[in-house]
């Protein structure tokens, strides 16, 4: 009897334990900064070095087209006019003209180095990894994230609210269909912090990091090819099975962000979205020794006061 209470005990605080990690871990006001608006264009604002590179290389390259547009549409325009049947009954009989024919091979070769020693940096940039002030490893699975904070020794699971594993016996019993909003799901966005305008953005678990630092993420997939894309970081790395990836950045505005799996992995592809919660390092120290206990890790050293 002894052993039956404990083992139902046991799975009682497997069962409690997700809305333990929700409640206890939870970071609540901070400002959402990076997600999807409906009906505006344009990029996400950028929080890291590596997202403004790409918005201003957007930038460079549009003024360029633009440039390149107005010019050739402008010359159409005057060589209809120009050489048009009244003004110019007699058709010329040149087959060729050096010096244009070296002007539009010139031209281009500029355009593109223009282009190259501009972009080249942006990409070296991305592509060299520097020294991980913190390590968080992610595998891709069908369909959900799950993070390991490599020098902490603890990890979680995260999926999105409304998936099938976040929902508990009292919301199949309102009713509540998984992966379709209804009043149950508003209420557990609500539950959680979030807000109606966050479905298919918000999950169950966030990430945290600190302000400022340097968040090296290593990137695979357990299943099939998946990719963890966060567009105001100006970050996207697939996750391919068997092998390990690596992304960086150091976001420098505090707040929520929102990102999806950006290769097609499924038929629940589109309910695997990600949460990032950038916040001060005290913030960071206060969650990440909670999320210790929480996910069974390293405990934290416990600092005395000394005589000295």
């Amino acid at each position: 009897m002894k052993k039956l209470l404990s083992l139902s005990a046991l799975v009682a605080g497997f069962a409690a334990a997700p809305v333990l990690a929700q409640d206890t871990l939870r970071i609540d006001g901070l400002e959402v900064i990076g997600a999807p608006v409906s009906g505006k264009m344009g990029f996400q604002p950028a929080v890291t070095r590596l997202a403004q590179d790409i918005h201003d290389l957007d930038w460079l390259i549009l003024v360029i087209i633009t440039l390149i547009t107005v010019f050739v549409t402008g010359l159409i325009f005057w060589v209809i006019f120009r050489y048009s049947k009244k003004r110019n009954p007699t058709a010329s009989s040149f087959t060729h003209h050096t010096p244009v024919e070296i002007a539009w091979t010139v031209g281009p070769i500029l355009i593109l180095v223009l282009i190259g020693a501009y972009s080249l940096p942006i990409l070296f940039r991305q592509q060299e990894i520097p020294q991980a002030d913190i390590t968080i490893k992610v595998t891709g699975n069908q369909w959900y994230w799950s993070y390991e904070y490599v020098d902490e020794g603890f990890g979680f699971d995260s999926y999105m609210i409304g998936a099938p594993a976040t929902l508990t016996s009292e919301d199949e019993a309102a009713g509540a269909i998984a992966n379709r909003l209804d009043d149950v799901m508003v209420a557990k966005l609500e539950a959680a912090g979030y807000s109606r305008s966050e479905w298919l953005l918000a999950t169950d678990t966030a990430v945290v990091v600190p302000l400022g630092k340097t968040i090296v993420m290593q990137v695979t997939g357990s299943d099939v090819i998946h990719s963890w894309a966060m567009p105001a970081f100006g970050v996207k790395q697939d996750g391919v099975p068997g092998r390990l990836a690596e992304l960086w950045f150091s976001a420098d505005k505090e707040g929520v962000y929102f990102g999806q799996c950006s290769e097609l992995c499924g038929q629940a592809h589109a309910y695997m979205p990600i949460t990032v919660k950038v916040v001060s390092e005290a913030v960071y120290a206060d969650w990440l020794g909670k999320a210790k206990e929480e996910y069974a890790g390293i405990p934290q050293a416990l600092k005395v006061a000394s005589i000295d």
